[in-house]
This record gives structure tokens, C-alpha cells and sequence, in this order.
């Protein structure tokens, strides 16, 4: 339990000031938190290859070699990007938890030759997006793209929230056509060009198909998370 600031002139609890930390906590908004843990963090985030399904056992295989070959003054952190979804089977819905983007796996490091082919040379990795052997890192921006749905995802407080928002949304009338060109205006993909591939009139919810490092992505947005070109 945290302490109450106090009055110096009385000793007693300083309500003002308590409600208004109180307040001020409440107003942080869990995006930016994120984005500022992100921007603290040592090292830079780099993208590789893998094989689509193995993103996970790349994941494991990773870290197993860190320690192996005494790589974790180098080699921080590996993230698979992932996303929950709700599947319906046997007129059962479900809720699971998927890969986002197949073929991607995310590794903050201190690139050095050494932890490079730490790297390049686990099992399942078939190589770094970009330069081979001299990659680029991620922007902050690209790597918050990456990682934010699945992140912010695992905050309860803030899922329950949204929740709260889609149920008080007002409905909209369905002005969309699959193909057509749009904005995303809310969310980590905020200000991407995107492409209506569904449209879900009754759950007020498109699909559309959003370029991450020159692939298309699904991604699955609210008709009020989107605006017309």
C-alpha cells in the first residue's frame, strides 16, 4: 500500500494532493506508458525470418542459444507478435491467441558479428529482414506497431475499458465497400493506409488489410476506427 503525502504544517494526510496523484495516475494512458517503457529499453529491436508455424519454437531455440553460448550481455529479449481472436467452431465461440504476423519473430540485441550469428544461426531463422549482415534496426514507432496489440492486450483493466467504449459506441450505418481504400484513425495502426477486405455490419467491425514490412496483414477494426480516403 502506498503512503499518503502529508501536510507538513499538521502531519495529517494531504487529500488534495493524494486525489490528485490518484487522478493523474488514472489519466496515464497504458499506449504511452508502453511507448516510454520501449524508449528506456538498452539495445535496438531487429526483425528476422522464420518459418511460418515456427515462430515460437524459434522463440525457445533462442534463448536456449543465449545461454548456451553465454550471449545475454548481448541478446536482451526475443517477442513474438501475437493477437486474440475470436474463432467460432461447432457453433462454439473461442477466444485464442494467434501469431500476427507468420514468418516474424522480434530480438532486441547490441549487434556485434558475434551475437549476429548467435542470431542468424538458430534453428528456424532463415535470416534478418533487410541487409543481411548489416540490418536496421526498428524505429521506436515500428516497434510499438509491432508489439502494442499484444502488450496492451494483457491489461485487464484496460481490456475491460475498451470493452466498456464498444458497448457504449453508437451504431453507424454501414457505408463501407469491400476494396476500398481507407485510414485507420485509432489504435497502434493509427494514420496507416488500409484495405477493406470483410465487412461485419452486424458486430459494426471491418477487416482490413494493413502493409507491415511490405506484407498484408489482416487486422480487425471497429467502423469508427477508420476513416474514408
Amino acid at each position: 500500500m502506498s503512503e499518503q503525502p502529508l501536510d507538513p504544517t499538521t502531519s495529517e494526510v494531504d487529500e488534495t494532493v493524494a486525489t490528485e496523484n490518484e487522478q493523474s495516475a488514472e489519466a496515464l494512458d497504458p499506449a504511452t506508458v508502453l511507448k516510454d517503457e520501449l524508449r528506456g529499453l538498452y539495445g535496438d529491436w531487429y526483425v528476422i525470418h522464420s518459418y511460418a508455424g515456427y515462430e515460437n519454437r524459434v522463440k525457445t531455440n533462442l534463448e536456449t542459444r543465449i545461454q548456451s553460448l553465454n550471449m545475454e550481455d548481448y541478446i536482451f529479449q526475443i517477442e513474438v507478435p501475437m493477437e486474440e481472436v475470436t474463432e467460432i467452431k461447432n457453433a462454439q465461440k473461442k477466444t485464442v491467441r494467434r501469431v500476427r504476423i507468420p514468418g516474424y519473430v522480434l530480438v532486441r540485441m547490441e549487434l556485434t558479428d558475434e551475437s549476429w550469428g548467435a542470431v542468424r544461426h538458430t534453428p528456424g531463422v532463415t535470416g534478418f529482414v533487410g541487409n543481411a549482415h548489416q540490418p536496421t534496426p526498428l524505429s521506436l514507432d515500428e516497434v510499438f506497431l509491432m508489439l502494442a496489440p499484444s502488450m496492451l492486450s494483457d491489461q485487464p483493466a484496460e481490456a475491460a475499458k475498451a470493452g466498456e467504449s464498444a458497448k457504449s459506441a453508437p451504431a453507424i450505418a454501414v457505408d463501407f465497400e469491400v476494396g476500398e481504400s481507407v485510414t485507420v484513425t485509432d489504435g497502434p495502426f493509427e494514420n496507416l493506409p488500409a484495405t477493406i477486405s470483410e465487412i461485419n455490419a452486424e458486430s459494426q467491425k471491418l477487416k482490413v488489410l494493413v502493409s507491415i514490412f511490405g506484407r498484408e496483414t489482416p487486422v480487425e477494426l471497429a467502423f469508427n476506427q477508420v476513416a474514408k480516403i
